[in-house]
């Protein structure tokens, strides 16, 4: 028996890792963006909440405060009840979700020792991390 996609023989059990994985890596791909949007969404009522009867000025642009521009600082903030930290903070799991992906997959090339999607996969994810950390790639 073999692959539809080469000639290497068709082995069931890493066949059903591979499956595994894909689950695996869907429901984390799920399960992040859903809890992003669920984050989002309770910030965004506490924000209505706290800032929704004043007038809209929109005739000068106030940008993000300094507090808000680092991961460490946006929990901080949002644990402490901030809403518009509690909004960037579903911002950032939402950006979070794929690099989990990347570093998910990472880890399932790892167990199967296949080296060339090992290296492909870390350095993907060395980029996504540097321009994540130090905004630029």
């Amino acid at each position: 028996m073999t692959e539809p996609h080469g000639n290497r023989p068709a082995v069931a059990g890493q066949r059903w890792r591979d499956e595994q994985v894909e689950q695996v890596i869907g429901r984390l791909l799920q399960i992040g963006v859903l809890t992003a949007a669920a984050v989002v969404v309770v910030g965004g009522a506490m924000l209505l909440a706290q800032y929704g009867r004043g007038p809209a000025d929109f005739r000068v642009f106030a940008g993000e405060s300094a507090s808000l521009t680092s991961v460490a600082a946006i929990i901080t903030a949002a644990l402490a009840g901030d809403s518009r930290a509690v909004v960037q903070l579903g911002l950032v799991l939402l950006i979070a979700t794929p690099v989990a992906r990347v570093a998910l997959t990472l880890g399932a090339f790892l167990f199967q020792r296949d080296r060339l999607y090992v290296a492909i996969t870390a350095l993907v994810l060395a980029l996504l991390l540097y321009g994540l950390i130090w905004g630029h790639a």
